[in-house]
Formats: C-alpha cells, sequence, structure tokens
C-alpha cells in the first residue's frame, strides 16, 4: 500500500487547509525544478504572500518544494508531473516552451496551465543578467563605483544583432528541426569568449558576420521556412521579443556564461586593478599599503556569486509580470478555499491590484 504522502495532491492540501481553519495561513505548495531556484521563487511568492498578510485578511503561505518527495530527481517536468491544482503549483524556466505557445506537449502545459507559472524569460539566468543593473553588480564585487562600460546599450546592439538568428533558433524547435540547428549551435554562434573591453565594437562586428553567415546557411537549408518564418517572428514579437530584448528570451546559461560572463570579468578586472593602483598610490608607506590591499582584495567577491545573489532585477516589467501572474494564482486558491467569497476581503482587494 503506497503511503499517504505519495497520494499528495492539490486537494489534499485543501483539506488541510480547512482543517487548519480560518485562523490558520492558507497554504499553497509551489514545486521548483531544482536548489538554485528555491531563493528566486521564494522571493517572488514571497513578495505576493506578504502583501497578502499586511492586508490584514486571512494569511497566506508559499511552501517552495523540490519537485520529488521520495528521491532525488529534479527537473521541470518531474515539477509538472505532480497533480497541480488551486493549492498546488509548478514554478518553471519558461525555456523555449512559452514561445512554442503550445507546440509540444510540454509547451501546452506550461502555457495554458493556471497552475503553472513561469518565468516568461528563458530562465532565471536571463533576470540576473538584466542590462540595466549589471553596473551594480559591479559595484557590489568591486567596491569601485566608477561606470567604466554601458551595458544597456551594449546588449540591446548585441540582441539586434542575434535578433533574426534567434528567431531562425526557436522556428528550428517549433517546426520539429533542432536537431539540424540546436541550442548548442546557436550558442556556439552567438558568444563572446574573446570579448574586448577596449574594443566592444570588434566584438559586435565579429558577431554579426558569424551570424549573417549562419542565417545565409539556414535559409538553404530550409527553404520550407519561407511561408512559416515570417508569421513566426510576428507571433514572438507579440509575446514580447523585440530586436533590443532578444538576449533575455536567449538560454539562460549561455547568456550567463558566454555573453555576460566574459564582460563582467573583463570589467571588474579592471575596476579592481584600478582600486588597488590607487591604495599603492596614497599608501604612506609599505606596511600600509600591505594592509590596505589585504583589506580591499579581502571585501571583493567573484562576479559568479554577486551575479547569482543580486536581486536588483525585480523592478524589471517581465518579473512584474511573473508577479501579477502569482497574485492571480493566489487569488484562484482563495476563491477554490471557499467559493462565493466576498471579494471585498482584504486578501482579494490587493490581489485584484493591477
Amino acid at each position: 500500500m503506497s503511503s499517504l504522502t505519495s497520494q499528495l495532491n492539490s486537494s489534499y492540501i485543501a483539506a488541510a487547509n480547512r482543517l487548519e481553519g480560518r485562523g490558520a495561513a492558507l497554504r499553497i505548495v509551489a514545486y521548483v525544478e531544482s536548489y538554485d531556484d528555491i531563493f528566486f521563487w521564494n522571493q517572488l511568492l514571497g513578495e505576493v504572500e506578504d502583501e497578502v498578510n499586511e492586508a490584514g485578511g486571512r494569511r497566506l503561505h508559499f511552501e517552495v518544494l523540490l519537485p520529488s518527495r521520495n528521491s532525488l530527481c529534479r527537473g521541470k517536468k518531474m515539477a509538472l508531473s505532480n497533480r497541480l491544482g488551486p493549492q498546488m503549483i509548478a514554478c518553471v524556466d519558461a525555456d523555449y516552451d512559452y514561445l512554442e505557445q503550445g507546440a509540444t506537449p510540454v509547451s501546452h502545459e506550461v502555457c495554458s496551465s493556471p497552475y503553472v507559472l513561469h518565468t516568461i524569460v528563458y530562465a532565471i539566468e536571463n533576470y540576473q543578467c538584466y542590462a540595466p543593473i549589471l553596473q551594480r553588480v559591479c559595484v557590489m564585487a568591486t567596491l569601485n563605483d566608477r561606470e567604466i562600460f554601458d551595458f544597456k546599450a551594449f546588449l540591446e546592439n548585441y540582441s539586434q544583432i542575434i535578433h533574426r538568428l534567434f528567431m531562425w533558433n526557436v522556428w528550428a524547435y517549433t517546426y520539429g528541426r533542432h536537431t539540424l540547428f540546436p541550442l548548442s549551435d546557436f550558442a556556439d554562434v552567438v558568444s563572446l569568449d574573446r570579448f574586448n573591453l577596449q574594443h566592444p565594437d570588434k566584438s559586435l562586428n565579429a558577431l554579426r558576420q558569424r551570424c549573417n553567415r549562419r542565417m545565409n546557411l539556414l535559409q538553404r537549408q530550409f527553404p520550407e521556412g519561407r511561408q512559416t518564418f515570417r508569421p513566426l517572428c510576428e507571433k514572438l514579437e507579440a509575446l514580447g521579443v523585440t530586436p533590443s530584448n532578444t538576449y533575455l528570451y536567449m538560454r539562460g546559461h549561455d547568456l550567463f556564461e558566454h555573453v555576460v560572463g566574459p564582460i563582467l570579468e573583463a570589467v571588474c578586472t579592471k575596476l579592481r586593478r584600478e582600486r588597488e593602483a590607487e591604495i599603492v598610490r596614497l599608501a604612506v608607506h609599505e606596511m600600509q599599503k600591505h594592509n590596505e590591499l589585504a583589506s580591499y582584495q579581502h571585501s571583493c567577491a567573484p562576479w559568479q556569486e554577486m551575479l547569482r545573489k543580486h536581486d536588483f532585477y525585480r523592478r524589471s516589467s517581465l518579473y512584474r509580470q511573473v508577479v501579477q501572474r502569482a497574485r492571480d494564482i493566489a487569488r484562484q486558491a482563495f476563491e477554490h478555499e471557499i467559493p462565493g467569497e466576498d471579494a471585498s476581503s482584504p486578501e482579494h482587494a490587493v490581489l485584484q491590484r493591477q
């Protein structure tokens, strides 16, 4: 006989909530894909939780869990395989599933299920690499607030260059041609592993040449795309993919490691050297120089760590859309808990905010 916990589903959580009574917090279980996702979703759902709890009505509690209680299995499919409902949801990376708009079974569930909350952008890493806040990441890592690089302008230019090739990559996955143009091939073309901080334009020019060569090859390789490529582009643009923000929708790991990573490495290295040179110049004697350098180096942190831990992206418009969707899920859970509940109650009032 299987244990009771192995039969856990949304109805079980709903029944447990009713047994707790109106004085207890409404509990919603949120399954995430892996350990790395827990902090992100805890913060996002915690914002909605705080809004409801500060309103003074019935309290709300999101419990963020890994997708399996009985094994070490992780991932999107495992999170989605749980018996979801108003009190049991899945919080997952959008990947290309959001852009494919139901072209595959997983994409259909991600896009249509009211109990699945996704990132809209490809993954959590894309929010971490949100261009307008990368200067602040540099300050966190180097404790030097001098601005020596325009991340926003560069990544907008980068996006404009890769935009059409990115559309071809989504087309390949939407129409079953991904084995001929996989994500790994796209990443090889758009990576900036040889980024030159002194001449960023050279990196962009080389990128443009690589993208143009690959697009010419794809147009010859997939002549059938002439009928479907343009409609797909229009659909993706309607979903929010523009020439200036395409980097947010490419695979997050590739963006983190092979685009933003090389830039941050170059910028942070230069900022640290500047600060260290300043200490050497201002030190009165050797002992002071040694102590100040040791203190500064001890206070700095690897950019990789700061890029993963910051939450400056929380003001971005796309992130705010995900928060609003979390509010909708919470509202549905309250309505399911007590059908016909007064919409003027404090928790409903705050969850109706746009």
